[in-house]
């Protein structure tokens, strides 16, 4: 039987607590974990960004030319939704880019990351070596 009174919340985590680093039961330290994959939707989310303040306009301003809310295009500046292409195809016509060219943007961050892995000491997959890196198609 529980002690909290019935109508108190109750806070319930979402992901498990990961253990400190150091010494487990064995003695010594585990490696550190790889980094992650990039998300495609964040790699987009950056680059929206990036050309929105490079060229010094507000999400306001972007956002009313693409016909988006400002809360979305925000939402997707910080990887938090995936757009459809009609979306993105809005935003990045607002930025005064193609869709292609904002795929590209993406796709050189992607790259980027790829090349960092890869001078860290990780090997690349089979897929990337053999093209020698990384091909999107929009």
């Amino acid at each position: 039987m529980s002690t909290q009174a019935p109508n108190e919340a109750r806070v319930i985590p979402l992901r498990p607590h990961a253990a400190p680093p150091g010494p487990g039961r064995s003695g010594h330290t585990p490696p550190a974990p790889a980094p992650r994959e990039p998300l495609w939707r964040d790699l987009v989310g950056d680059a929206l960004r990036r050309e929105r303040l490079a060229q010094e306009r507000t999400l306001k301003d972007v956002a009313e030319t693409a016909r988006i809310s400002m809360p979305y295009l925000s939402e997707l500046e910080r990887g938090r939704k995936e757009a459809s292409s009609e979306v993105l195809a809005a935003a990045a016509k607002a930025l005064g880019l193609g869709l292609g060219d904002l795929l590209s943007l993406a796709q050189e961050e992607l790259v980027r990351h790829s090349l960092t892995r890869t001078a860290q000491g990780r090997t690349p997959s089979p897929s990337s070596a053999r093209s020698n890196g990384l091909c999107l198609a929009a």
